[in-house]
């Protein structure tokens, strides 16, 4: 099968799977290992064919992005069914504290010390969200405010109080980055209190100009639109930047509360689940 096609997966789906739809496009959670799959390689497509990752001889071999957090995870897919054909054109893994605590822990960890910020918060409801990505045909307006739809009937299904993770931008040289890593560094920095910091061995400074030198417009026209749809809604960025040389990106760390997201568009995504979008 080729990048994201799942026909043989998905079969027969039960409408109050789907969580919310626009024309061909719709969104739910994976239901097998079959789909999980076709979510690897969409994930292969774009990180490792588009963007020049650098993947293990495994995932060369399978044509497919995998690692030991996906078995655990929940995969939140768009698929287009445009051509009588399901495909899998989007996708978001979303990790659920409870889940993490009792099985592999965070991804997150490797890069970033969050340990006193779970101890902080306790027991609460947070969701760690990685490995987002859209197939190049489809990134478009439709596709990523179903992913986004799709994302908040989550939040509100698991009473979800914060989403973390990492968000990454192209390339590995601060130098190149330094107008978009001042820009959250100066704007965006999570307050002093709730702010998580690059693990020591491994923290870039992402204080290079000085907020007087920043342009705000044009650094945010240089964020990828992932990162400026977090900002837009309400998140903030943690202290430091790390370098990923498998990925070649630059991760900067998302602290987004959910109380911070718009009411508005929590009112949104709460129309009925299944309900056609006219986007």
């Amino acid at each position: 099968m080729g990048s994201g096609h799942v026909s043989e997966a998905l079969g027969v789906v039960k409408e109050d799977a789907v969580l919310a739809r626009s024309r061909s496009l719709s969104v739910r959670l994976a239901l097998n290992e079959a789909e999980i799959e076709a979510a690897q390689r969409l994930r292969f497509e774009v990180f490792y064919r588009e963007m020049n990752a650098k993947p293990s001889p495994e995932m060369a071999a399978t044509g497919r992005d995998f690692d030991r957090f996906d078995p655990v995870c929940d995969h939140l897919l768009v698929i287009d069914d445009a051509d009588g054909t399901p495909q899998v054109v989007g996708c978001y893994r979303l990790l659920r504290r409870e889940v993490a605590e009792a099985t592999v822990g965070f991804y997150t960890s490797d890069e970033y010390d969050i340990a006193a910020m779970l101890a902080r918060r306790g027991p609460a409801r947070d969701l760690e969200l990685g490995r987002s990505c859209v197939l190049k045909s489809h990134r478009t307006s439709p596709t990523m405010t179903l992913l986004w739809r799709g994302l908040l009937a989550y939040l509100l299904s698991h009473e979800i109080e914060l989403m973390f993770g990492c968000a990454s931008l192209p390339g590995t040289d601060p130098a190149a980055l330094a107008l978009e890593l001042s820009y959250l560094h100066h704007f965006h920095l999570a307050p002093p209190d709730v702010r998580v910091r690059a693990q020591p061995e491994r923290f870039v400074s992402m204080n290079i100009l000085a907020k007087e030198q920043v342009n705000e417009a044009e650094a945010l026209r240089k964020l990828p639109p992932l990162m400026k749809g977090y900002l837009r809604a309400g998140a903030y960025i943690g202290e430091g930047a790390v370098i990923d040389h498998q990925f070649g990106t630059t991760d900067v760390f998302i602290y987004f509360p959910t109380a911070r997201i718009d009411p508005r568009y929590v009112a949104h995504f709460k129309k009925r689940p299944g309900a056609t979008d006219g986007a």
